[in-house]
């Protein structure tokens, strides 16, 4: 009987160790493109001048100003209320995350400060639940594909930043070295 239960205690280390230490090397991975995007769009953002915040590619686009902070209205949203547990704001009635009046600088210092909370989030986020399921707009996910969404959206409209910046006749800084 001591055998047998050797044997399979033996067996399950064996076969849950990797799997636990890739998860948590996904959290690892993860926070490493976190930053580095981190820095990327700050750096975009900082690029763009300030006159040119208001710039629209068409009439129903958002702004370079808007795009940036519906960055962090959606970053904060995805780590604090889908990854972790803090009641989600609203889009329609946040003043957190709004153009407003801010300037430049102001903007750029809320989603550096969005972003450092976010990675600290992740940094203490469990691995083990990264299986875990939640419904979003729609589809049932888990919060591993919700770490992937937040990325995605990250991506998707820093590209409409970066299209900005060259309809304005600017060069986007090299994204190369943010990989």
């Amino acid at each position: 009987m001591k055998n047998i239960l050797y044997i399979v205690t033996t067996l399950f280390s064996l076969i849950s160790t990797p799997l636990f230490s890739q998860q948590s090397d996904f959290i690892k991975e993860y926070l490493e493109r976190f930053e580095n995007s981190r820095k990327y769009l700050l750096l975009v953002a900082e690029t763009m001048p300030e006159d040119n915040y208001g710039f629209k590619a068409s009439p129903e686009s958002l702004s370079f100003a808007e795009n940036l902070m519906h960055i962090g209205f959606a970053m904060d949203w995805h780590s604090q209320s889908l990854l972790g547990d803090r009641e989600a704001r609203e889009w329609s009635t946040d003043k957190v995350y709004k153009v407003a009046d801010r300037s430049k600088d102001e903007m750029i210092a809320l989603i550096d400060k969005t972003f450092k909370e976010s990675i600290a989030l992740i940094e203490k986020f469990d691995p083990d639940h990264l299986n875990d399921r939640l419904e979003y707009f729609g589809h049932d996910r888990t919060k591993r594909q919700i770490f992937m969404l937040l990325a995605d959206h990250i991506t998707h409209h820093r590209g409409q930043m970066l299209v900005y910046m060259r309809l304005n006749g600017l060069i986007p800084p090299r994204y190369v070295l943010y990989q």
